[in-house]
């Protein structure tokens, strides 16, 4: 007994030190400071602070709380990133820990179960779909394929413009003509006008509409029956049939040509579905076109839409970029796209209109795999983690006292790409979830607006002067303007 006693005193300053040490380094590895968090509400938690804008209403959100900042979304932990540093932790530093993507229930139905690239999760089968995507279908050589039909229907665009005897609905026009694009390059032809093509048109109105819109029960599950009572769940399952229906008569009529030649999207999927070592099922195809669709048509327009608007309140810098397109194309009836590349300003205000309005201003949601660290901050497995593009793009820190301006000059001199590799600009998002679309909106908007702009002169109707054009936003999951952009447009001198 005795001995043992003598033990334990000899032992008592190591056992005394070793636990110093274990607090101490506890608190080390310990966030250095809380998390914050706005006040919620019980069963709510915030949800009641997301408000009709939500990239608006995280913004105002942040400058009370910061840049990293932790909501519930009923019973949920939402993690909001408004930073490029914070983009910059979750989309480059840690970005194969971050590219998971939580399951929500009416993306999950209407993408065949999370099949397609944007929603699905994180894993073997999203690498090998994305891959596809990528490499088979929007790859540099496949987009500049079908550079005839974007010159085709910009052509188009220009002569129902020039056939308008009064006004034109550019908003109209410009999703027409996206529309368009995307059906001969996805499905080999068009479905547009009416019949066939208006029902077309019609499912994909809705299902980028439902892709839009917020479940309750995805944060609060015991309130998932208010779905069935105001009848989301019937709309879903009535859009999800109808275009799982349509896209089965387009994937069977590309059967029946067999011919092998891979012209548009749905043979090039049908011969990786040949070819595959591994099953590929049908609801592949169709939940991959569905992307191409939702990227491709509303995103595409809606950022057009927005950049000519800018260009309209902004008669200066209008007039900037007609002198560099008229004078390329002063010879020359049609602008092409051999062309754009002399157009340092017009690919300038491209990227200034995507830095004011971000096609989606919040990043589809991510969430972390294991638990980890965000800037110091500690993150637990399942956070739902969101990157509010919108505020990012236009943070001061990174733009200037200037940001919220539409000035196309910042762009001349500078490095900064929207691509992904610089986390200050990420209109269309970063890393591993970024969009893959990319290559394939820029070939059409800039072809688009420097045809506009080389053949147009643009004012507003009824006498409303440029300075007090409405720029009010609509809500949704692509932000589009709230009324449309109609215009006076009057050909060239």
């Amino acid at each position: 007994m005795a001995a043992f006693t003598e033990l334990t005193a000899s032992l008592l300053p190591l056992l005394l030190l070793a636990a110093f040490l274990y607090t101490y380094l506890r608190r080390r590895s310990s966030p250095l400071r809380p998390l914050p968090s706005p006040r919620k509400l019980p069963i709510i938690g915030n949800l009641h602070q997301l408000g009709a804008f939500p990239h608006r209403s995280l913004h105002s959100l942040s400058q009370h709380h910061g840049h990293l900042m932790l909501l519930h979304f009923g019973s949920v932990p939402v993690l909001i990133a408004s930073s490029a540093s914070a983009a910059a932790e979750i989309m480059k530093t840690q970005d194969s820990l971050f590219s998971n993507r939580p399951k929500l229930s009416i993306a999950d139905r209407l993408t065949y179960g999370s099949h397609d690239v944007g929603f699905a999760p994180y894993g073997d089968y999203w690498r090998r779909v994305r891959s596809v995507c990528v490499l088979q279908l929007l790859s540099n050589k496949r987009v500049q394929s079908y550079r005839r039909v974007r010159e085709e229907e910009t052509s188009l665009l220009i002569r129902k413009i020039a056939s308008s005897p009064n006004l034109a609905n550019l908003s109209e026009a410009f999703q027409k003509m996206t529309n368009d694009v995307v059906c001969r390059i996805a499905l080999g032809k068009k479905y547009s006008g009416g019949g066939e093509g208006m029902v077309f048109g019609e499912i994909v109105d809705a299902l980028i509409e439902l892709l839009g819109t917020f479940s309750v029960g995805d944060y609060v599950p015991w309130l998932g029956w208010i779905n069935r009572i105001n009848g989301l769940d019937a709309r879903v399952a009535n859009v999800a049939k109808m275009y799982d229906e349509f896209l089965q008569r387009v994937i069977e009529e590309h059967r029946e040509k067999g011919d092998g030649s891979a012209v548009d999207f749905v043979d090039v999927l049908l011969q990786f579905q040949r070819e595959s070592e591994e099953k590929v099922e049908d609801y592949t195809i169709k939940a991959v076109i569905e992307d191409m669709f939702n990227a491709g048509t509303h995103s595409t327009s809606t950022a057009l839409e927005w950049t000519i608007a800018e260009l309209i309140k902004n008669p200066r810098t209008m007039k900037t970029l007609q002198t560099e397109v008229r004078e390329i194309g002063k010879s020359k009836d049609e602008i092409n796209e051999d062309d754009i590349e002399k157009m340092p300003y017009l690919k300038a205000a491209i990227k200034e209109g995507l830095r004011l309005h971000a096609p989606t201003p919040l990043l589809l949601p991510r969430e972390p795999t294991r638990d980890t660290k965000v800037l110091g901050y500690d993150v637990a497995r399942g956070t739902q983690v969101m990157i509010n593009a919108w505020a990012i793009n236009k943070d001061p820190a990174s733009w200037g006292e200037d940001a919220e301006e539409f000035r196309p000059e910042r762009f001349l001199d500078s490095s900064v790409d929207l691509r992904g590799k610089h986390l200050q600009f990420i209109p269309f998002g970063a890393g591993r979830r970024g969009c893959p679309g990319i290559t394939f909106t820029l070939a059409v908007n800039e072809l688009a607006l420097a045809k506009l702009v080389h053949k147009f002169d643009f004012g507003l109707p009824g006498g409303v002067r440029v300075e007090d054009l409405d720029m009010t936003e609509a809500s949704g999951v692509s932000v589009r303007r709230k009324s449309p952009l109609v215009v006076v447009a009057t050909p060239a001198a």
